[in-house]
This record gives C-alpha cells, structure tokens and sequence, in this order.
C-alpha cells in the first residue's frame, strides 16, 4: 500500500453545501410553475440531477411525469412542461417541435425552459427562428459545481475538451470564473492562485472582473483553500493518453465511471442482474484501493476477505447477550463490507479477463518504449499490428497520437503507412478525426530538417537538475510541444507497494508531467527557475498572491487543482500521494473526469 504522510493533512472543505445550494436553486425555479407539471431532462443532466435532488424531492414539488428529452413523450394531459437542458442548439429544435405541434394541434399549455449551468444568446436565437421564443419563459439554473467525492468536484461539461481546444469556442469560460467565484465566496478568499495555459489565464482574468462586479461575498470568511492551481489539459497532453494502472482508473477504463458511480453487470455480480455503485470514500473497500497500482489490489481484497471472515468466526464462542451486541452492532456493517469486497473482486476478476483479452501487457510495454524514447521501430510496429487486428479504433488511434507526440511528429512515410491502414481497417469515415487530431497536435508529420535546438537539448538537463526535486526524476522531450516527461530514475526495482513517488501511477515509468508541474510551482512559491520548461509548454503562466487574504495554517496546505478540459484518475492518485507525502489536501475541481478513451472520442468524427 501507499507510503504514509510525513504528517496528517487538514481536512477538506464541506461541499455539501454546494448540492444544498443548487438543490433550493432548482426547487424554487420548479416552483415558479405552479402546479402539476411534466419535466423533460437532457440525458446527461440525469446522472447530476439525481445526486442532487432524487425523484421523490421533484414529485414534492408537483412535478408529475419525467421524460427524456430526445425520445417523444407519450400524449400528455398537463397543461404545463418544464425542459430542463444544456443550452444546445438541436435542444432548442426539439422544445420548438413540440411547441409547435401543439398550436396546430390547437393546443394551449405553459412552457418552462431551465438552462444549466446558463443561457446562450444562440439558444434565444433558435427559438426565436422557428417562431415559440414568445410562448416559452426561460431561466438559468446555476449549477456549476457538482461534488462527486469529499475531495473531487465536477463541473459535469464533458464537451468542454472538443468546445475549447478543438473549435476554439469560449462560450464556457465564463462558468469557469463563475464556478471560481462561487467557490472564493462560499470558502473564503483565496491566498494564492497560479495557472499556466490560454484558458487558464482567460479564466481567472473574466473571475477577476467578476470578483470587480460584486460585493466580495467571500471577504471577512475565513479562508479554507490557501492555494489555486489553474491547468490547461493540452499542457499535458501525454498523461491523457497513457493506459491507467491505479484501480480506480482501470475501473473508470473498463466500466465508465459515470457522475461518481458506476454500473457493475452480470459478469461482476455473478447474478443475471446489473447493480449501480457510488464509488466515493464513504466504500470502505474502494476507499482503500482507489489509488493502488492494480497489482497490489489482489493481495489487499484477499487480506481483507480472510479479516471479514474471522470476524464472523468470532460469534462461534459468544453467549446469548454478546450474540445479541454483535446482531445488533455489528452485523450490520459486516454485511454491507462482504456485499461491495464480494463486488470489488468480481471488478478485478472483470478487468483481469478484458485486459488479458486485449494484450494489456504488451500494450504497456509499448507505451513505456515510447515514453522513454526506446524500441521506437517495434513500438510503431506493435502499433500496426493493433490497426491490423482491428483490436480497438479508440486505442489504435490512441496509440498513433503517443507515437507522434513523443516523437515530434512521425515521419512522412510512418505517417502515410498507419493513417492508409486505419481507414481500411475501420472506415474512411475517420478522415474527417485524422482532419482533427492534426488540428489539435496530436497526431502530425514532421517537417522536413525539424530538430531540437541547442536550448530545448539543455531543458533536459535543466528539468533533471532543477524541476525533480526529491524524486531525482530525469526527463525526456515531447518536442511537438517540447514538453520535458518525466522519467524516473531507478535504484534496483521499483516497489508498486511502497512507492517512492508519484510515478507508481504508471508503474514507475512515468511521472504525470502535470502533477510535476504542480508540485514545483507550490514548492517554489511561483514560476522562479523554470522559466525554460514553461517556454516549451504553452506558457501563459501566471502567479498571483491576495494580500488580503490571511490564511490560516491549514488553509495553506490545501490546494484546489482546477484541471481545464479534463482531470484523469491517474492524476487524481498521484496528487493524493503527494498530499499524504507533504501532509498537505488537494481538491480537484475538472469540468469533468477524463481518460484516454474519452479524449480520442471527443477527437472522433465516424458515428455508430
């Protein structure tokens, strides 16, 4: 397991008030219809929705039926319909379809649209277009933040990553700041805020201008988060990409991690039914194993399995009164332990056959050759034997962008060779995804006579010297965008056990570059000193300290990491082990959780 803390990190902030607050937000919109009202949701408002406000809260506020948005409803008979959407153009059509269907049908009824997290001026402009903006009232539900875990906020905007970094549409960053604001008034002001990328700065730019607006809501509390840390994902591209090992990722991988729950079929229940599980730190189980390399998991759940079982062995020798305790005490608890350890090892035997079926090994070991810059030949091979087989199109392509990006680029004829053969392996529909990863960086040739400069050869250095610190990491560059990767050391083997650092989340093979980052900037109080490693990232940096906040000494050691355009579980893990190394809390705020599966999808134009 996991090292200890060099001392016990303060306690993380109560988010609950977070859902309390976007729970009486959402009530009194419901009740600005009154009556018995027919309630539509965008689907993927359904899984949020339900952590905050259950169908039992919507029927007391005289909401009768629920539908999905996108399937037709069955003819109704309220006079009343209340849509609850994202605010999306093909959104807006549907409300006007049956806005309209209704007055040619003659019939009169009262329409509520509710927006969350705001509105946009292109919505109002649809509805007015197809003629209902006068027969519809709208609202903004402002449901920015939603706690998944006692240290993991969501901001549920899974389309952020493609919106941005892809299309270049900013229509999003104005949550962000609003999100950041919230939070400075409900905990406190902030100490001290750092940020590096585009995004970042235009975030704490427009929360600053926010901040002018109002009348500092968070002045005079007493701060709970000392330190902010604003990222952009494409500063970190190669994290995103690698394969998950820490348990909670390899579930997230393998089942879909959904709004912090997920859904565990028949193969893990061994019964014909499928069972959904909050995974958060209230499982005593998962909350052991979560951020575990996956190969000590096993040897955990077999440890805890034989404890749970001599617990029950106890009651053999009680007599009636201590038999009566452990009923009504005991029992309980003990059963609920057996119900989600019997669940966890029915995941782990699930990943274990889905993983052996798809070379999980052979994978690894070709990502960590690309990684460290060795086998590069057979590594490109391995990949063309994956296309070949049509194993995955999501890891294939997956694959090619770890290829390119730790390479610069592949060479014109490698480039060629592997986009021909994965648009005849799986369809010349993918054009249009190749069009777009060579957009974002991810996947492009090389240009002719393209080589590192005699600066960008001493970053190497640079980063081995100054940037590792304890970890005495040494670095390689991902020159297309010369991003310096973090390469461990190794002294003998490296124990997954007891790790020594937070490359344990890809087996000792590779620090995540973006924990790197934020590590040495807390550590150094600012940028001072990697100034060469910023100029190869894509700079924008900022360091910002508030004179008027005075922290506290536990509100020092806690740090809100906001990860723009994604946070994966890997980075999760291995800021915890930090924070247990440097008895300091990190809280991660994403506008949503990420993995390499679901960044190629953002990517992919072919549709099922």
């Amino acid at each position: 397991m996991a090292a200890g803390g060099r001392r016990d990190a303060p306690e993380a902030p109560d988010f609950g008030l977070l859902k309390r607050l976007a729970r009486d937000q959402l009530i009194y919109l419901l009740e600005q219809l009154p009556g018995k009202k027919d309630l539509f949701i965008e689907a993927d408002l359904m899984s949020p929705l339900d952590r905050i406000a259950n169908v039992s809260i919507l029927k007391q506020h005289e909401v009768d039926k629920l539908y999905k948005v996108e399937t037709r409803p069955a003819p109704s008979s309220s006079d009343q319909f209340c849509f609850l959407v994202r605010p999306r153009i093909r959104t807006m059509r549907y409300i006007a379809d049956i806005v309209n269907a209704d007055k040619m049908s003659g019939r009169s009824r009262k329409y509520k649209i509710i927006f969350s997290p705001q509105k946009f001026y292109a919505c109002e402009m649809v509805l007015e277009e197809e003629g209902v903006f006068g027969d519809v009232t709208c609202d903004e539900w402002s449901f920015y933040l939603l706690p998944l875990d006692e240290d993991i906020i969501s901001m549920e905007l899974p389309e952020f990553f493609r919106d941005y970094f892809l299309e270049g549409d900013h229509r999003w960053i104005n949550s962000i700041a609003r999100a950041l604001q919230l939070l400075n008034s409900l905990y406190g002001p902030f100490g001290r805020v750092y940020g590096i990328g585009r995004c970042a700065k235009m975030s704490y730019e427009l929360w600053q201008d926010l901040e002018g607006e109002s009348e500092g809501d968070g002045q005079g509390r007493k701060p709970e988060i000392g330190n902010v840390f604003l990222m952009d994902r494409d500063t970190d591209y190669v994290t995103a990409l690698c394969s998950q090992v820490v348990y909670e990722g390899l579930v997230d991988d393998t089942f879909r991690i959904k709004c912090g729950s997920v859904d565990f079929g028949p193969d893990v229940t061994s019964s014909d039914k499928s069972i959904k599980v909050l995974l958060n730190a209230q499982d005593k189980v998962f909350s052991q194993i979560r951020n575990e390399h996956f190969s000590s998991v096993f040897g955990f759940l077999s440890q805890k399995s034989r404890n749970l079982q001599a617990q029950y062995d106890r009651r053999r020798g009680m007599d009636i009164k201590q038999m009566k305790n452990f009923v009504s005490q005991e029992l309980k608890g003990l059963k609920q332990e057996h119900r989600l350890l019997s669940l966890h090892i029915g995941a782990c035997e699930s990943i274990m056959k889905k993983k052996t079926k798809q070379d999980f090994q052979e994978m690894i070991k070709a990502e960590h050759s690309l990684l460290e810059g060795f086998d590069i030949r057979e590594s490109t091979s391995f990949i063309e034997e994956h296309i070949d087989r049509q194993v995955s199109p999501i890891e294939s392509l997956r694959l090619m962008c770890l290829l390119s990006i730790t390479e610069n680029g592949l060479i014109p004829k490698d480039y060629r060779s592997l986009k021909t053969q994965y648009l005849q392996s799986y369809g010349p529909e993918h054009l249009l995804t190749f069009h777009n990863l060579k957009r974002m960086g991810l996947l492009t040739e090389q240009v002719a006579g393209e080589t590192l400069t005699a600066v960008e050869s001493r970053v190497s250095k640079l980063v081995t010297d100054r940037a590792a610190g304890e970890t005495q990491a040494g670095s390689v560059l991902c020159p297309k965008h010369c991003t310096p990767v973090q390469i461990p050391r190794l002294d003998g083997e490296y124990d997954l056990k007891l790790p020594r650092d937070m490359a344990y989340v890809f087996s000792g093979a590779y620090v995540p570059l973006s924990c790197k980052i934020i590590e040495q900037v807390l550590e150094r109080r600012g940028w001072q000193g990697l100034e060469e490693v910023v100029r190869l990232l894509n700079g924008h940096e900022f360091s910002v300290s508030d004179s008027t906040a005075e922290d506290s000494a536990d509100a020092q050691r806690v740090v809100l990491a906001v990860f723009l355009g994604g946070c994966t579980f890997s980075e999760i893990a291995a800021l915890r082990f930090l924070g247990k190394e440097r008895g300091c809390r990190f809280i991660f705020l994403t506008t949503a959780i990420t993995n390499s599966a679901r960044v190629m999808e953002a990517m992919t134009e072919a549709r099922a």
